[in-house]
């Protein structure tokens, strides 16, 4: 498992922009699910939770993966899916799958106005990886809601 550079929060120890205004609760408690997602899924490389406006709000990410950048790209292929998702079945947008030679990018809805974005392993067993991230994106959408306590 690759080493987390800088894993957390804006404004935290270790998070981008160290030395800036206190954290929220809420935010604290995403960085924990990111974290407890981590350790229930070995092959998991890696995760972040994005407004759909591309701002990072929490990221557990390697080293190898710029935080902002990374959510900002997941804003734009989020948008995406929601558009196809609502011309082809004009439904809401559940999650996204994206298989890539060295391994698999899933953004997941964490409520309307963020995403949870998850990076694994190519070996991963994407069952076990739905059922493990599929409630991480609920908690997390009750986490930035207010309707869980952090």
């Amino acid at each position: 498992m690759a080493k987390r550079a800088g894993a957390g929060l804006p404004g935290t120890p270790g998070g981008p922009g160290a030395g800036a205004a206190a954290v929220r609760p809420a935010e604290q408690a995403v960085v924990a699910e990111l974290r407890s997602l981590r350790a229930r899924v070995p092959q998991l490389g890696g995760s972040l939770v994005a407004s759909v406006d591309g701002l990072l709000i929490a990221h557990d990410l390697p080293g190898s993966v710029e935080p902002a950048g990374m959510a900002a790209v997941t804003a734009t292929g989020l948008s995406l899916a929601h558009r196809i998702a609502q011309t082809a079945h004009g439904g809401a947008f559940h999650e996204v799958v994206i298989r890539g030679v060295d391994g698999y990018v899933v953004i997941y809805a964490a409520g309307p106005t963020a995403s949870l974005t998850v990076l694994a392993d190519p070996d991963v067993n994407v069952g076990r990886l739905h059922l493990e991230s599929r409630p991480a994106a609920r908690a997390v959408a009750a986490c930035l809601t207010g309707t869980r306590r952090p």
